[in-house]
């Protein structure tokens, strides 16, 4: 297949104009030490030993690519004379601790090890990189603390019980909008008060230069596994991949792997939240379907789209899913989509719930918030397929944190 895909500029950390390094002076010098600890990393047979045994024996590496029969039939994919497609779900779910973030966790985890930082910092949102983070600290013999809004840590009381178990500390964050924004605020300022022992363990592709490269390549995991077990299955590509997109690692994770096979449509989905107008959603690339206030601009180190308002200022978003509550997006997605390479769009909250529902009725499978915004734009756009079509939707997480949230509005 040919490439339907142009480089992206040659500088370090650069996607197009997108990504770069804009933190305080006291940052840049643990940025340069990190990048140096990564490409050191790249080509250590001993940590790739490591990180490949951990994914391995650990988080349960690799995760099946189900065939969602039910699903299939529901949209019309396998009946002689069926219009749909055929679906098969990539079950990052079925990973320890619940969702995909351990992979990440688990290479940045080692990463501190290398660098002889003892104590690591996260943010967290829907509390799964939070987990997953505590998870690999306790693992590894390094102390955690883990940044989390007070309106996510409310909806998301589960995760917090598991951090504090895992012996993580919890620190409530109720500036702001109390949700993942404001949370990387706060890790960030503890990391520039103590740079010295403390590694910042940031959950996606978002951040200053290596981050969104190094979340990538901890994540891109999940389409080499897809890549080569839809070949074993199907002996043929997918004509499209489907993905929920916060700050995006799932999946640009997904996605990696098959950026240049012209033929694979690649489709993220962000929230669409109760409203098109700024504040009731966190869509950053969804201005086709009317949803304002994305342009580009610089957020927590990295220059993206962010929602913001007429002067310029960080715009208040809303999802019912907190994993997705983000003003920004990774600018690998932001390059992504002005190539055309990949196509967002966004959903609603009340898309996502009957999604989730209709997942747990007709597969057995109740799946994250987040994931569930995958599930309704693939539903969303059932007219659109045709019988030959073949798709891989990754499942990034588990739905036993937003069992409240389900339980209140289903």
């Amino acid at each position: 297949m040919s490439s339907i895909l142009q480089s992206p500029t040659t500088a370090p950390g650069r996607f197009g104009p997108y990504g770069g390094r804009y933190v305080p002076e006291t940052l840049m010098v643990p940025l340069f030490e990190l990048e140096r600890a990564y490409e050191i990393a790249k080509s250590d047979a001993s940590f790739q030993s490591q990180l490949q045994s951990l994914l391995k024996n650990f988080a349960g590496r690799p995760t099946p690519l189900q065939f969602a029969s039910r699903l299939t039939a529901h949209l019309g994919g396998l009946a002689p004379t069926g219009s749909g497609p055929r679906i098969y779900l990539k079950r990052e779910d079925l990973l320890h601790t619940g969702a995909h973030k351990i992979n990440n966790a688990i290479g940045q985890g080692l990463l501190a090890l290398k660098m002889g930082k003892p104590r690591i910092v996260a943010e967290t949102g829907a509390g799964q990189h939070g987990v997953a983070s505590a998870t690999i600290a306790a693992h590894l013999g390094l102390e955690c603390v883990v940044y989390m809004g007070t309106e996510d840590m409310a909806r998301q009381a589960l995760n917090v019980a598991r951090m504090r178990l895992l012996g993580a500390q919890v620190v409530a964050v109720d500036s702001g909008s109390r949700t993942l924004k404001d949370a990387i605020n706060e890790a960030m300022r503890d990391w520039v008060t103590n740079v010295r022992t403390t590694h910042y363990l940031l959950g996606s592709v978002l951040g200053a230069h290596p981050y969104p490269t190094m979340v990538r390549d901890f994540q891109s995991i999940i389409g080499r596994e897809a890549r080569e077990q839809i070949l074993a299955a199907e002996k043929r590509l997918p004509t499209h991949l489907f993905a929920c997109v916060g700050g995006g690692s799932n999946a640009i994770g997904l996605f990696h792997a098959f950026l240049h096979d012209a033929d694979v449509k690649m489709v993220g989905i962000e929230a669409g939240g109760r409203g098109n107008a700024l504040g009731e959603h966190a869509a950053r690339l969804a201005a086709a379907q009317g949803y304002t206030g994305a342009r580009p601009g610089v957020l927590q180190g990295t220059y993206t789209y962010v929602l913001q308002n007429s002067d310029g200022q960080i715009a208040t978003t809303h999802s019912i899913s907190a994993g997705l509550d983000y003003p920004a997006i990774g600018p690998e997605h932001a390059w992504l989509a002005d190539q055309r390479r990949a196509k967002y769009s966004a959903v609603s909250d009340s898309a996502a719930l009957d999604a989730a529902r209709l997942l747990a009725r007709i597969e057995g499978i109740i799946p994250a918030l987040e994931s569930a915004h995958a599930i309704a734009g693939l539903i969303e756009r059932r007219a659109q397929f045709t019988r030959d079509d073949l798709v891989i939707l990754n499942l990034s997480g588990r739905g036993d944190k937003d069992m409240d949230t389900y339980s209140r509005l289903l």
